[in-house]
């Protein structure tokens, strides 16, 4: 079956990471240049097209106007090692990869496309979702929006929450799994990811003017966060 939109990529030569780093974005069917839309940024993009069927979710939610128009814009990791360093709170790379995205790769695709987002969202699972917070609480007035499935939640995250300042404005969702309680991450180790969510939740469900939070029944794994993406999108995006 053909699609409705159009999936374009480019490689970015980073100064920042100094490494090559694929991009890839997809309009909405009748994308004209200079007219208004969001852009939404997702950390772990191949897993959201491929996994998460964004591309599909798109173009149905596109047809039925069911969200406003929309441009999503992919970025994804070499392996898991390299996911970790850029994503993980104390990942060696991480300031480097939020430089690179922030600095290069948003400002490149909105140039390369000639159009000035009438909102940023940014969207992320797991360490892909707990990097959106930490982007967001860095920029707060570059980004919108934050969309964090099932997040990686530390001591990190908490800190930079309580320090995080001119945040307030963002609209956040937030989801986790009530069966998250021993999740295999891909150091070796298992984590409880529910406790230290409802640790986060409580302390931004008095800091953000605009929460959305959920606990869905299933664990920590794309049949769930796949399952709930267009609801999330039409909630976010509409």
């Amino acid at each position: 079956m053909g699609r409705n939109g159009t999936m374009e990529d480019a490689t970015i030569q980073s100064v920042h990471l100094n490494e090559e780093i694929q991009i890839k974005w997809y309009l909405p069917e009748g994308f004209t240049a200079f007219k208004d839309y969001q852009l939404c940024i997702m950390n772990d993009g191949d897993d959201y097209f491929r996994m998460g069927r964004v591309a599909t979710l798109s173009d149905q939610l596109h047809e039925d106007m069911e969200i406003e128009a929309t441009i999503f814009v992919g970025v994804h990791y070499q392996d898991k090692n390299d996911r970790r360093e850029k994503y993980h709170p104390s990942g060696k790379q991480q300031d480097a990869y939020i430089a690179f995205l922030v600095k290069e790769a948003i400002p490149y695709v909105e140039n390369h496309l000639h159009i000035t987002p009438v909102k940023r969202i940014l969207m992320g699972d797991s360490l892909a979702g707990t990097l959106a917070f930490m982007i967001a609480t860095q920029f707060p007035h570059s980004f919108d929006t934050v969309i964090m499935q099932s997040p990686y939640v530390d001591k990190d995250v908490l800190e930079r929450m309580t320090i995080a300042s001119e945040f307030s404005q963002i609209e956040v969702y937030h989801s986790i799994g009530k069966e998250e309680t021993e999740v295999h991450m891909t150091n070796g180790e298992i984590a409880d990811f529910l406790t230290p969510n409802r640790t986060l939740r409580n302390e931004l469900k008095d800091k953000l003017q605009l929460y959305h939070y959920d606990e869905f029944n299933g664990n920590h794994t794309w049949k769930y966060w796949q399952k709930d993406l267009k609801n999330i999108l039409i909630k976010m995006l509409g």
